[in-house]
């Protein structure tokens, strides 16, 4: 890999060198680098699709594995499958996401299926990054189209966290997490687009089990001519609670669309959901402003604060 690789690398996952532990670095639609460890083991698909297995062995505690994407190939259009597959009893850490960095004039697509299947009072956070970057006057577009499946099943849990910030021309985001008996999702979604760009988040959390719990939090920023739409639905099968929160800033002439849903199919269950949009309040701009900002250093300091 070049510089190029590894500022990708680090703007998606953190990385400066090769991480430590069970790692799988996917370079333009081939494996660059692959480590297993004793405990997590991940091999290729063997039933043709493109993509990997991860399986963690039963009783896993804080073991991470980094799978990140890159492409810098114009032109290049690929679509991955990666199974994961957790025992019972585990706690790991997963970081995937993809960086595309495109300076030619065709596009760069990566669309990702990642299917988890989590055991018995495991617990996983999944952090999931995608970066585009590339030549301003190139016409080659940068598209990120990925989907996640999550099962969860009795006392597992997810905290999942999805960031999307600049140089992504269209993406279309699909979430479907089922929990089972006493499990919990958490789902936070930072987002932010500018010029013609434009973002889709489907998102379904399925309470299925008996005190099962979920919660949804996107902040979103859109600026310029982008366009935003959002459709977190949270769904009570059982005796459970769920909370869907969406907060977005709108700047320019943007447009943003927040659809919040929520179904119960109990008499117990609980479900609450939020949706705001709004701009910068001018008095934040102004207080800033009188510390010494200038307005875009104002305006870009409260869009960072409100995006973390």
């Amino acid at each position: 890999m070049d510089k190029t690789d590894w500022k990708l690398l680090k703007e998606i996952a953190d990385l400066e060198k090769t991480p430590l532990g069970a790692y799988n670095i996917r370079l333009n639609g081939q494996s660059d680098s692959r480590a297993s460890t004793a405990n997590i083991e991940i091999t290729g698909k063997t039933d043709g699709k493109s993509g990997i297995e991860i399986r963690v062995k039963p009783g896993t505690k804080h073991e991470s594995v980094h799978i990140p994407v890159i492409i810098h190939a114009t032109g290049f259009s690929e679509l991955v499958y990666n199974d994961f597959f957790i025992g019972e009893d585990c706690d790991v850490d997963i970081v995937a996401g993809c960086g595309i960095h495109n300076t030619g004039c065709e596009t760069a697509q990566h669309d990702g299926i990642h299917t988890f299947y989590i055991g018995r009072n495991s617990k996983v956070r999944y952090v999931e990054r995608h970066y585009g970057e590339g030549d301003a006057n190139a016409d080659g577009k940068r598209i990120f189209n990925p989907k996640t499946v999550v099962y969860l099943e009795e006392g597992a849990s997810i905290q999942m966290e999805t960031t999307q910030i600049r140089g992504v021309d269209s993406t279309k985001r699909e979430t479907i997490i089922t929990a089972g008996k006493n499990a919990e999702a958490v789902v936070t979604e930072r987002l932010l687009t500018h010029g013609d760009q434009t973002a889709e988040s489907d998102m379904e959390i399925i309470l299925d089990g008996e005190g099962s719990s979920g919660r949804v939090i996107s902040r979103s920023v859109a600026q310029d001519r982008s366009k935003q739409v959002f459709y977190p639905k949270m769904t009570g099968n059982n005796k459970c609670f769920g909370h869907v929160q969406c907060d977005s800033i709108i700047m320019g002439e943007a447009q943003v669309s927040s659809i919040p849903a929520i179904v119960a199919h109990h008499v117990d269950a609980q479900l609450i959901h939020e949706a705001a949009i709004g701009r910068i309040a001018g008095d934040q701009l102004l207080k800033l402003m009188t510390l010494g900002l200038t307005e875009q250093e104002a305006e870009e300091k409260i869009l960072d604060g409100f995006l973390q």
